[in-house]
């Protein structure tokens, strides 16, 4: 049952629910105080003083006068607009255990009140007609909205664009998700609450400020993806890849050679022959200082898949100890075209590049 009021108390608009409870004396124009039983008026009077001067929420039990002549024990919670022309309130049926005292909050009410004051929650409730009939919680302090300002707003007006699950609630499906607004980030549950027929007549929401948690998350992700990148250049910078003369592509590589960083040799080199097109590949060993068994058959591997692509693979530089290791080990290195070192390699390549002059030209010189 929702009102809205001038700050003097007479009605400017009242919903269905409302003039179907009170009657007659909620209509346009009437003052809100006649309906007030006569013992109840001082109370009422200093409540709504207060919201006349203040723009937090109040709330006050209160009789008022129904259809019927009958006087109901009702709550009601108001605040004043922000631009402060108007109270919007809403009414509803004082707790049967509250009768009797009141002042006392019941214990849903105290429990209600223990979590909007502690956490950085945001906790509503709409009608069908989506107008907000609850509108508290200590979260909403960082939104920068005033506990209560939406009350008796239609939030499907104010945020036309993320009502899809508080519009399907009313329908019976309950949801969690994820929102950005006013830039604050909400972890939400939103509920749909039956009435004493069993229909549902209004939707609660519960929503988190999770604000930090997102920023925490993102610069996580941050950190990995520099720390990915970070990462792509050392392997970069490990084994390089270089055209050192046109066809010709060499490999230094310097330090520990394990598996793992032959592997990546592997598929770094293989795809770099294909994008060069290049004949030859000298894989430079000046800078090892120990290879293994896997190593070893990682690198006689590595000179098979280049020659597969059509090129030549020409290890240079190896060690004497590196050397010693390779031959205990018993491996088949003839297949591996070696060469001293990076200078004997390339001198080997551009020798077996540069053109051959033809059989007859040669048999003729011999002659001569």
């Amino acid at each position: 049952m929702l009102f809205i009021a001038g700050v003097d108390g007479d009605v400017l608009h009242s919903s269905g629910a409302l003039r179907q409870a009170l009657g007659a004396g909620i209509e346009h124009g009437n003052l809100l105080t006649a309906l007030v039983h006569a013992e109840d008026r001082a109370d009422f009077a200093a409540a709504w003083l207060r919201l006349k001067e203040q723009t937090e929420p109040v709330q006050v039990d209160v009789r008022l006068m129904d259809a019927q002549g009958a006087y109901r024990r009702l709550t009601c919670n108001a605040s004043r607009a922000p631009e402060g022309g108007t109270i919007h309130g809403s009414l509803r049926q004082v707790d049967a255990g509250r009768e009797s005292s009141p002042a006392e909050p019941s214990l849903k009410e105290r429990l209600l009140d223990g979590l909007a004051d502690n956490l950085q929650v945001a906790i509503w409730a709409i009608d069908a007609q989506g107008t907000c009939i609850y509108h508290d919680g200590k979260g909403l302090d960082a939104a920068g909205l005033a506990r209560g300002e939406l009350l008796g707003k239609n939030l499907y007006e104010l945020y036309p664009d993320g009502n899809a699950s508080s519009k399907a609630a009313f329908t019976g499906k309950m949801a969690h998700e994820y929102s950005l607004v006013h830039g604050i980030h909400w972890e939400s549950w939103i509920v749909p609450v039956l009435n004493g027929r069993a229909e549902i007549d209004t939707v609660i929401g519960f929503s988190l400020d999770v604000t930090a948690m997102k920023r925490t998350q993102e610069e996580l992700r941050a950190r990995l993806v520099q720390i990915e990148k970070q990462q792509e250049v050392i392997r970069n910078l490990s084994t390089p890849i270089i055209e050192v003369w046109n066809g010709v592509l060499t490999l230094p590589m310097i330090g520990v050679v394990d598996s793992v960083r032959t592997a990546e040799v592997m598929d770094a080199l293989l795809a770099r022959i294909m994008e060069k097109q290049a004949h030859f590949a000298i894989l430079d060993l000046t800078g090892v200082d120990m290879v293994d068994t896997k190593v070893a058959s990682h690198l006689i591997e590595l000179v098979a898949a280049i020659r597969l692509l059509g090129a030549e693979g020409i290890v240079a530089g190896i060690k004497p100890n590196v050397a010693q290791t390779m031959v205990a080990l018993g491996l088949d290195l003839s297949t591996i075209s070696t060469q001293r070192d990076l200078r004997a390699a390339l001198s080997y390549c551009i020798r077996r590049m540069a053109p051959q002059p033809p059989q007859e030209s040669r048999a003729s010189v011999t002659a001569s």
